[in-house]
Order: structure tokens, then C-alpha cells, then sequence
């Protein structure tokens, strides 16, 4: 599919029907920093800055699928306590969302305490207890399925094997679905995938699929052939294997194989990566989608939300984004602010720093080249904002400038210290400072502190300014002068 028909189809998304039923849980997060190792044990101390709570589990997989903007129907299971109130708190509040969240007063609801320092996950806690549901639970969440099906289109079951779908649920579910004319789509746990008997596609990685297949599985042909024996036996139409750094790989038939290679750029956390495969996946064949195509943006979606921490979604803005950073290099990083602003979230997400600096470059030197460079090893990720040729003319004077702003927003592009370019209009950047809200701003030193615009506001919230050195020699008015005599 064309690079165009595939932001159609991420726009098409917000107008799928989708039912999920899955095991939801609680991901509870704890941030801080390491500074020193306890004397009491050979382990790290963690200063706590902060802590937040999500849906995990079958409720990561409904958080994607509202940031993909599709309408939903969600069914579950909780214990009747806090965690599980809090899990339907947060149902409610997602909206476009039919949300069934059925409380067991015996049960517990599980929840995954992770303890993070900056970006690097310490340690993992698990409360739960794993029991299947009592006969008039599950006929609850039956009724509540069956009633639903005629609505939506496709059905996600998201098994993290905590007793929702246990001891033949998932079989019933997807006898309905089928049915009712509805694909389903599953994400399995455990190694006895006739559990899924007649599901339209499973969705392993390939650890679970060796698991499945009682065998290591080290190439792609081992990954294939595995994946086809399970399709065989058990009726799958079709299997989405997930190989982590070595991408993904579709099984349609023997001659119908596609390997679709790893999208991401950074990788931070790999935990519910394979949540957002399945909801776009379900979310695009819903649309009408080809197989391949769906998992396609799937793919794409993941290489997003590992670039993330914690359980994460990708939504429709960034999914759009990312498919046209396949185009140029200029279009993976010449942004408008909107879209801009979304990277500089997830870099903030992640504990990088932002920098900025601007200018018109008109005629890009090795004094651009040396600022740029020493503006970069300042922070973790830089934002270059660059005045419209407007902008330029209105500083500079007719004649100026001498490359229009899109050839100078794609040479920066190029260079490696710059990781986004935006293209302001304003004579000084002053208000795109005000909304990157950048940690270091950076300006040659042949600015005063109090020349630098900008410099208050940065400096207001805790920022830093940079005064990078000069290459003597290069300035753009002596490059041009000396070309015109």
C-alpha cells in the first residue's frame, strides 16, 4: 500500500466498532532516581519522585484503541477493592467506550508495581491471585458478549492467563464470534493454543510460539514452519509472530509469508508493545483493511510505543507522523509545531533533555555546523527553529533569503546534532520557546545573556543558556558578499 493510502487508512480507524475481553490489571508505576547503593544490601536506593497508575493488560489493549480513535466495547473481570474500582475509574473516563467491568467479590484484581530510575525499570511486583470465573460470572460475561456482537466488527481477546478466559471462555467466545460473522483476533498465553480453536489470527512472540511448538526457535523458517503447524492443527486463518529487534513476520499460507522489519528507533520499554500490535491490527481489519496492510500499521504502531515507558499507547497523530517519516529525511524531522509538540512529549516522557536554538540559515558554514554541535552535546534531543522566508526578508532585507525555507529546513534535516526542525514565522522565536518550553537554549557567543530572546522565560522555569563558541571567519552576509563580487 502507498505511503498515502496508508494515512487513509489510519484515518479510517476512528470509524471502526471494536469489542475487547481480556484479563485487566493494574500497572502501577514508581519513578525516581539512583544516587547511591544501600548499606544495608547490595542493592540500588531509589529516591521517589512520583507515581501513577494505568490500565494495563486487556485495558492497555482499550487504551490503544481509543487513542486510534475507534468506538468500543470492553469486558472484564475485577476483584470487588481498590485497584479495581480504580480500574473502573479509568474505564469511565476514557470515553466512546461500552464498558462491562464485572466485580467479583472474591477476587483479586492483579496488579504489576513497576520501579523506575529515569529510564531504566529496577524491579517488577506482582499482587495477584490467578482463579478462573465461577459459572455466574462467566454467564454474565457472556450474556454481556453476546449482546454486544451484532454492533461491532471484530472481536480482541487479550489473555494474560489471570482466569478470565481460562478453562474454555475463549473458546465459547470465539464459537459466538464466528457465529455472529465476526474475525477475532487473539493475544495468547500459555503453550495450548486449542484453547483459540477457529480464531481468524493469533498473535504471539516467538518465545510464546516455541513455547506452543515445544522447540527452540532460532531462524525465521523455524518461526514460520512453527507458525503454520499451529495454524494447521488449530485453525487459524492466519498468526502475527513478533520477534522483537528482528520485527514481525505474517503467515497467511506457505507461499503467503511477509517479514516486516523492526520500526523502531529507540527502544525503552518493550512491556505492552504487543497490546498496541493488536488493537491497531483489530482497529485496521475492522476498517476493511487487507491482512498485510493492518500489520503493517501495527508494526508501525509498536516501533512508536516502545520509544515509550511503561505501558503505552500510539494514537492516530503519531501513527499518521510516523508513516510519512518514512517518506524523506526532511519529512522525519521538519515538523509543524502541532506534531512537533508530540515528539518533544514522549522525549520528556522518557527523561530527555530538550534544547533549542535558532536562526535563519540561510547558507548553512561550519559556524552553523560548530553551534549546532555544541548546542547537541547539551541536551539529549534538539529542536532548531529556522525563520520563514518571510520572516527573512522582513531581518534581512530584499534578496534574503537566498534558499527558500524549505531547502534550508532540509539541509539542517540532514545534519545528525539536529533531531527536529520547525519553521517559524514570527521576526523572533519568542512564542515557540514559550511552547517547547526547552531545558537549554542555546545562542552563539556573540550574543550577550541579555540579548539572547528568550533567555527569561527559560531561565524563569530552571532552563540553562548555552553560549556556544564561534568559528572565526563565517558569518552568511560575508559568504554572500564574497560570492556577488
Amino acid at each position: 500500500m502507498a505511503q498515502a493510502d496508508l494515512v487513509a487508512l489510519v484515518e479510517a480507524l476512528a470509524r471502526t466498532r471494536v469489542l475487547c475481553v481480556g484479563d485487566v490489571m493494574l500497572d502501577h508505576y514508581i519513578h525516581g532516581r539512583v544516587e547511591r547503593i544501600s548499606p544495608e544490601a547490595p542493592v540500588p536506593v531509589l529516591h521517589v519522585d512520583g507515581e501513577e497508575s494505568r490500565l494495563g493488560g486487556a485495558g492497555n489493549v482499550l487504551r490503544n484503541l481509543h487513542a486510534l480513535g475507534c468506538e468500543t466495547c470492553f469486558i472484564s473481570v475485577t476483584g470487588n477493592d481498590t485497584a479495581g474500582r480504580e480500574i473502573s475509574r479509568m474505564v469511565a473516563k476514557l470515553g466512546n467506550a461500552e464498558a462491562h467491568v464485572l466485580a467479583a467479590i472474591k477476587r483479586v484484581t492483579p496488579v504489576k508495581t513497576r520501579y523506575i530510575a529515569e529510564t531504566q525499570q529496577l524491579l517488577r511486583a506482582d499482587r495477584e491471585r490467578v482463579e478462573p470465573l465461577g459459572a455466574e460470572l462467566r454467564a454474565d460475561l457472556l450474556a454481556q458478549l453476546k449482546a454486544a456482537l451484532d454492533h461491532y466488527q471484530l472481536v480482541i481477546l487479550s489473555d494474560y492467563a489471570k482466569g478470565v478466559l481460562g478453562d474454555g471462555l475463549a473458546a465459547e467466545i470465539i464459537k459466538a464470534a464466528i457465529a455472529a460473522k465476526r474475525p477475532v483476533i487473539v493475544d495468547p498465553k500459555g503453550s495450548d493454543y486449542s484453547a483459540y480453536r477457529g480464531a481468524t489470527l493469533l498473535k504471539p512472540n516467538r518465545r510464546e510460539l516455541a513455547e506452543a511448538a515445544g522447540r527452540a526457535l532460532e531462524g525465521e523458517d523455524t518461526v514460520v514452519a512453527a507458525a503454520l503447524e499451529q495454524m494447521k492443527r488449530h485453525g487459524f486463518a492466519a498468526m502475527l509472530v513478533s520477534c522483537g529487534k528482528d520485527g514481525m513476520i505474517l503467515v497467511e499460507a506457505k507461499d503467503k509469508v511477509h517479514r516486516l522489519p523492526a520500526e523502531a528507533r529507540e527502544v525503552y520499554d518493550v512491556s505492552g508493545a504487543g497490546d498496541t500490535v493488536v488493537a491497531a491490527l483489530g482497529a485496521a481489519l475492522a476498517s476493511g483493511s487487507s491482512l498485510l496492510d493492518a500489520a503493517i500499521l501495527a508494526n508501525t504502531a509498536a516501533g512508536i510505543v516502545v520509544g515509550k515507558i511503561g505501558t503505552a499507547v500510539a494514537d492516530a497523530k503519531e501513527l499518521a507522523s510516523a508513516i510519512l517519516d518514512r517518506d524523506t529525511l526532511k519529512s522525519r524531522k521538519v515538523l509543524p509545531l502541532a506534531l512537533a509538540l508530540d515528539h518533544v512529549a514522549r522525549w520528556r516522557r522518557n527523561g530527555l533533555k530538550l534544547g533549542f536554538t535558532n536562526g535563519c540559515f540561510d547558507l548553512i558554514h561550519p559556524g552553523h555546523v560548530s553551534l549546532l554541535e555544541q548546542a547537541r552535546k547539551a541536551c539529549d534531543r534538539l529542536v532548531v527553529g529556522i525563520n520563514s522566508d518571510a520572516s527573512v526578508e522582513r531581518l534581512k532585507g530584499a534578496g534574503r533569503p537566498v534558499q527558500n525555507e524549505a531547502a534550508r529546513a532540509a539541509v539542517l534535516a540532514s545534519l545528525s546534532p539536529v533531531d527536529l526542525v520547525v519553521v517559524f514565522d514570527a521576526d523572533t522565536p519568542v512564542e515557540l520557546i514559550r511552547e517547547l518550553k526547552p531545558e537549554v537554549l542555546v545562542k552563539g557567543a556573540d550574543y550577550r545573556l541579555d540579548q539572547v530572546v528568550g533567555a527569561d522565560i527559560v531561565q524563569g522555569y530552571g532552563g540553562k543558556i548555552v553560549l556556544a563558541e564561534l568559528v572565526p571567519g563565517y558569518s552568511t552576509t560575508a559568504t554572500i558578499a564574497r560570492a556577488s563580487r
